[in-house]
């Protein structure tokens, strides 16, 4: 059997946990430099908050129907989700962390089990350590799970939170009840070609013929059938590695000079070697971004890129940076004004398993000293170190002007209790 445990709203819920005055009120989360809502609560969907809006569109929406508007917290909500993560561990060691906010657990030997209060047992566990609330649908397979996660979801009050698919009734009957473009896996072009073969449903879906469904769209949609049908054909994930890192922002103004571009261009590319560092790859290659802002239609626009080959691999941030900065001077056009700006580090290779060079190779010195100012930024929770021409103040330079305190990772926004 699997699960999938999903968090409910869960930006809005972990604003909710440090500032209980949220709690039953509408909430509204915006994306990077308060641009668009990308998470709301229960209360302003209800309102009719749609999700995707402009804030600068919906403002006075927002003000008179007492919606509160938030700047994103990414760093208390990572946090907030490796601690729900860490809980989910507890239950079982076969486990997919799916997304920010969600996880598909896999019970293998759990025959004897009573699922259903298994499942409240997960749901009450992360309220009660993390003060998250979450919804478990349990079933033989990941997409049918997914389907008893959203009647968790629907019927809060007649499931407590938690669904069972454990019978061919409630398999039945679930994916009737289902409309097809909700089921998990399929995206509007599959959505628009099974409509045409009559599908309303999921289970008209699963009532096509398999090998129709194999030759004429995919093995893909062959699984996703297969999995509704109640036959378990798409495993947990594995963590792979990944085969390109990429760090792009938007600023939060535009940039017209050169120094403040190179600032966020090496921030970008030591974010980058961090990541390659963590997996314990090394890079070969390197493209640089640049891009102006496409909304303003009346300036002169600018899109380019710029592809670096290094000699050797390597996952040095004082390499990566250094190329990364000489590409921008290269790609910069004085006159332009730029909003968005990004770093990708691929041919990714093993960092300890490479082709060596007769003629040209790294510092020996950048392996300890990138090992020591990454163990002291762990210790830190916090970029403590960086290189100097780095801005020292900040990381990610967005417009956050409704922003919360970092409660669980930075030292001085702890709650104080009285």
């Amino acid at each position: 059997m699997y699960a999938l445990v999903d968090c409910n709203n869960f930006y809005a819920s972990c604003e909710r946990v440090f500032n209980p005055n949220l709690r039953n009120k509408p909430v509204a989360i915006l994306s990077n430099n308060d641009g668009c809502v990308i998470s709301r609560s229960d209360e302003a969907k209800n309102i009719g908050l749609p999700m995707g809006a402009p804030i600068f569109k919906w403002d006075n929406y927002c003000k008179q129907h007492n919606i509160k508007v938030i700047s994103s917290n990414y760093p208390l909500y990572g946090d907030m989700s490796d601690r729900v993560m860490k809980i989910l561990s507890q239950f079982t060691p076969d486990i997919e962390i799916y997304s920010i906010d969600e996880a598909f657990l896999q019970f293998k030997g759990f025959e004897n089990y009573e699922l259903n209060s298994y499942g409240k047992d997960i749901k009450n566990r992360i309220l009660q350590w993390t003060g998250i609330p979450t919804c478990v649908g349990i079933a033989p397979t990941k997409a049918l799970s997914k389907v008893a996660n959203k009647i968790a979801r629907k019927f809060l009050d007649e499931t407590n939170g938690v669904y069972v698919i454990d019978s061919e009734e409630k398999r039945i009957k679930a994916l009737k009840w289902m409309p097809l473009d909700n089921v998990w896996g399929i995206g509007r072009g599959l959505h628009k070609k099974l409509t045409a073969e009559g599908c309303v449903k999921a289970y008209d879906f699963t009532q096509l013929n398999s090998e129709m469904v194999r030759k004429k769209y995919s093995i893909t949609a062959w699984r996703l059938q297969q999995d509704l049908l109640g036959k378990p054909t798409m495993e947990l994930d594995e963590e792979k590695d990944k085969k390109a890192i990429a760090t792009t922002r938007s600023f939060e103004y535009t940039y017209s000079d050169i120094e403040n571009i190179k600032e966020r261009i090496s921030t970008f590319a030591t974010n980058c070697a961090e990541k390659l560092r963590k997996q314990k790859s090394s890079c070969h290659m390197i493209i640089v971004l640049l891009r102006s802002d496409r909304h303003k239609k009346d300036l002169e626009q600018h899109r380019v890129s710029k592809t670096v080959i290094l000699p050797y691999p390597t996952n040095s941030s004082l390499v990566i940076s250094k190329c990364a900065v000489e590409a921008v001077k290269t790609i910069f056009k004085p006159g332009i004004r730029y909003k968005k700006a990004g770093v990708i580090v691929t041919g990714l290779v093993p960092e300890n398993n490479f082709q060596l060079d007769l003629f040209s190779k790294e510092n020996p010195k950048h392996k300890p000293l990138m090992l020591a100012i990454d163990q002291i930024n762990k210790k830190y929770r916090s970029n403590s170190i960086k290189l100097a021409n780095q801005d020292l103040e900040r990381t990610w330079k967005m417009r956050q002007e409704r922003l919360t305190p970092k409660y669980t990772t930075n030292i001085n926004d702890i709650i104080v209790v009285k």
